[in-house]
């Protein structure tokens, strides 16, 4: 190996040109994802009066997404480890496109539940598989800022989500005799079939399969991840279920996630309940917070890698995100106050989640890490099946959505006291 090509800014060069060639991919994936899992907080607009669903029914067919993607969870990561990241995600992309389509056909509850159901299922293993995918590609000390980017997308996709789909239901509703809310899942759908055919042919599945890089720059990287990998014990997936950490990272996630679908799936109904009635404006407000959020997760993952700090960086976040929620009940119906409420717990929200990863990636490595971070994930993400149930039946039994907000600002509070508790700093200062 050339020694230049190992010095640290030979090397920054190498990863730069990593970044600018598989970040773009995974992050237009995830917003395509992330789009198709949440589109239900719009549709629900028109979806609940069309076949007369209560607040009940729709938080439980939010929610049972969860189920299938918790059953499939671990099964689907430890696939894609041993095949590849390429054939696999880009099935699981077509997948999930062709059945969030299909919920336009939804006429009955039980055809709502078993559509979302298998939504999760299909889905399952795309995210937990492309933070094991970045494991193939970066050390620790550099996943804070390119996770940060990756999970933007979640930021960048209810940013454009919002907008897109109150321009759908106010454009489309009744053309060709379709309700618009219809239109929102066919139109959505079809972007992840588009998508997951282009990562077959585009996605390499590490750097001993990329073109681009010479013999030198993949020796450089395989010789920077190996020494990243010193230190992780070589555990096989059930080490990963027998391993406390695990355990209390997942407990930590799950603390988080209810904060995420809270806001996901019930703030077009917040703003609503404001006042505000029309699906473009209700889709214009929606955007604000994901835009501060967007801004916040940059910053915060620059930040801490730039301090070489994890635990701080999630804890303060999670504690914004739980103050935000609070405030926003505060509001006294304005809707500036309102929106300013519910940016600042957007921005908590959504920062806590990138740099939370590089918790259970700094003590797992090989299969362990692929059935691990699977487990982190599927375990964590029940609270996507229990957070919008909860606040349904919270609105339906009082008419608002008040104490459920207190519920997930409780729950922020505890993933930020948990990580503060039983994180060390050694684990997490890389």
């Amino acid at each position: 190996m050339d020694a230049g090509t190992g010095s640290p800014a030979a090397l920054d060069c190498v990863y730069a040109r990593i970044t600018r060639r598989v970040a773009p991919l995974i992050f237009v994936a995830y917003v395509v994802a992330y789009l198709d899992r949440v589109n239900v907080g719009f549709a629900k607009l028109g979806m609940l009066a069309d076949l007369g669903f209560s607040e009940t029914v729709y938080g439980l067919g939010a929610g049972v997404f969860f189920i299938g993607y918790f059953l499939f969870e671990v099964p689907s990561n430890l696939i894609l480890h041993r095949i590849g990241a390429r054939i696999w995600i880009a099935r699981i992309m077509v997948s999930w496109g062709v059945i969030s389509a299909a919920t336009m056909f939804v006429s009955t509850p039980w055809m709502f539940y078993l559509l979302r159901f298998l939504l999760g299922a299909a889905e399952a293993g795309f995210f937990p598989g492309v933070i094991l995918y970045l494991t193939y590609w970066y050390p620790a000390e550099r996943r804070g800022r390119v996770t940060a980017v990756f999970m933007t997308a979640i930021a960048f996709s209810s940013v454009i989500g919002s907008l897109l789909s109150g321009a759908i239901l106010a454009a489309f509703d009744g053309m060709a005799g379709l309700a618009g809310w219809k239109w929102l899942f066919l139109i959505e759908g079809l972007p992840s079939i588009l998508l997951g055919a282009w990562i077959f042919l585009r996605m390499e599945n590490g750097p001993a399969g990329a073109a681009w890089l010479s013999l030198e720059e993949k020796a450089a990287v395989a010789a920077d991840l190996a020494r990243d990998a010193q230190g992780k014990p070589a555990h096989g997936a059930a080490g990963a279920w027998r391993d406390p950490r695990v355990w209390l990272t997942s407990l930590i996630y799950f603390c988080f996630i209810m904060g995420l679908y809270g806001i996901s799936f019930w703030l077009p109904t917040i703003i609503s309940d404001l006042g505000v009635r029309s699906p473009l404006a209700i889709g214009g407000l929606s955007a604000i917070p994901y835009a501060v959020g967007a801004v916040g997760t940059v910053l915060m993952g620059r930040s801490a890698d730039a301090r070489r700090e994890r635990r701080w960086h999630v804890a303060i976040p999670g504690i914004l995100g739980g103050v935000g929620l609070i405030l926003s009940v505060f509001a006294g119906g304005s809707t500036l106050l309102a929106m300013a409420a519910l940016s600042l717990a957007t921005f908590g929200i959504l920062t806590t989640l990138p740099l939370f990863w590089s918790l259970p990636t700094a003590f797992l490595g090989g299969t362990a890490a692929a059935a691990g971070i699977a487990i982190v994930n599927s375990v964590g993400n029940l609270a996507g099946f229990a957070s919008p149930y909860a606040v349904g039946w919270i609105k339906d039994a009082t008419g608002s959505t008040s104490a459920g907000m207190y519920l997930l600002a409780g729950f922020m509070f505890a993933g930020a006291a948990l990580v503060l508790a039983g994180m060390p700093a050694r684990l997490v200062n890389r």
